[in-house]
């Protein structure tokens, strides 16, 4: 993850990193889109978790070579942040109206039509994985195909709904404070990488706290408030025709979810992968866990790394420790089977 969040303005628009930011009015207000890469290419858009952006969210599977050699070849990229989620956002005033995940979904296909796209890969990790599933849903025809990461379909349980109200309850009254800081934390990453009296946290963990110090808790209140207030997915996951790839990392809370998911899609169309000693943010976590399965499904839309760059020997996905049924023709295909991935942490 990268923290750096250095940019040259241009008017409404701010280069980060090579990509160049651009406002996007909407019916239900202003979104932030970065893009980077050749836009006569595919697009991808990508959607994060609560309180996060493509800074906190995406740059650990971006910034890993051989990922970014697989997506920025085939893709130009479209990071769409929550509003009020991106890099330097103002508080949202208290007469802006509250908005709902249809809102946000809508956003979407708003945002697509002003850059001019048709149908788009999706990249999105739980909360944003949610909304990406719906937008599915509601415009099957603007969808190539899902990539989630930890997704979300259900509205939520006991357990989610009260840890969202007393998140709700810090946010109203404190801020983003560093209880809550705690609890997002624990959300998105396990336990191996969060650190404990004994060991301190990963940089990873260390650079998204700091980049929780940028959001306003009112922005991410009415994220959470959306989210909290999510319809179930479920009955429409079996019309989803679209090719769905799953990650979720076994220390995920969110981990049940997923595999809920998994369970209820078409299975001529979908696949699932479980990345051992990982939380919700396989992109950060583990990145690399996520390179050869995507390598194969996009395959299935004729689209392939730049073989110069041969397999990593860094990769904990190397192909001995693949599912055969990943690398078999039918996975390549329209006809995707539901798979369990076991991948051993790095030592």
């Amino acid at each position: 993850m990268a923290e750096s969040n250095d940019s040259i303005s241009l008017g409404t628009e701010k280069i980060y990193l090579g990509g160049k930011e651009h406002h996007v009015r909407t019916r239900c207000g202003s979104v932030s889109v970065i893009v980077y890469g050749d836009h006569d290419k595919p697009a991808l858009i990508t959607y994060p978790d609560l309180a996060l952006n493509h800074m906190s969210c995406f740059q650990g599977l971006f910034f890993c070579p051989e990922a970014a050699s697989l997506l920025l070849h085939n893709f130009c990229i479209y990071h769409i942040s929550p509003p009020g989620h991106e890099l330097g956002a103002a508080p949202i005033g208290a007469s802006v109206s509250a908005y709902c995940v249809d809102d946000l979904a809508d956003q979407i296909l708003e945002v697509l039509n002003f850059f001019g796209l048709g149908a788009v890969m999706c990249m999105g990790v739980t909360a944003g994985a949610y909304i990406l599933t719906l937008f599915a849903m509601k415009y099957r025809e603007r969808v190539l195909g899902l990539i989630l990461i930890s997704p979300l379909c259900r509205a939520p349980s006991w357990t989610e709904w009260f840890y969202n109200k007393v998140m709700s309850n810090l946010l109203y009254f404190y801020g983003m404070c560093g209880l809550l800081k705690e609890f997002l934390l624990q959300r998105y990453f396990s336990k191996e990488v969060r650190g404990n009296a004994e060991v301190p946290e990963s940089d990873i963990v260390q650079a998204c706290r700091r980049l929780l110090d940028q959001r306003h808790g009112s922005n991410v209140m009415g994220f959470l408030q959306a989210i909290s207030r999510r319809p179930d997915l479920t009955r429409g996951l079996k019309r989803l025709r679209c090719r769905t790839l799953i990650f979720v990392g076994d220390s995920s809370p969110f981990h049940s979810e997923a595999l809920y998911m998994a369970s209820k899609l078409d299975k001529r169309f979908s696949a699932l992968v479980e990345v051992q000693a990982c939380g919700s943010m396989v992109t950060e976590e583990q990145p690399l866990a996520m390179l050869i399965p995507m390598e194969y499904f996009f395959m299935g839309y004729g689209l392939y790394r730049p073989c110069q760059l041969s397999d990593s020997p860094r990769s904990p996905l190397s192909s001995f420790c693949i599912s055969p049924e990943l690398l078999s023709p039918e996975s390549m295909g329209l006809k995707l089977k539901p798979i369990k991935t076991r991948i051993s942490p790095e030592v």
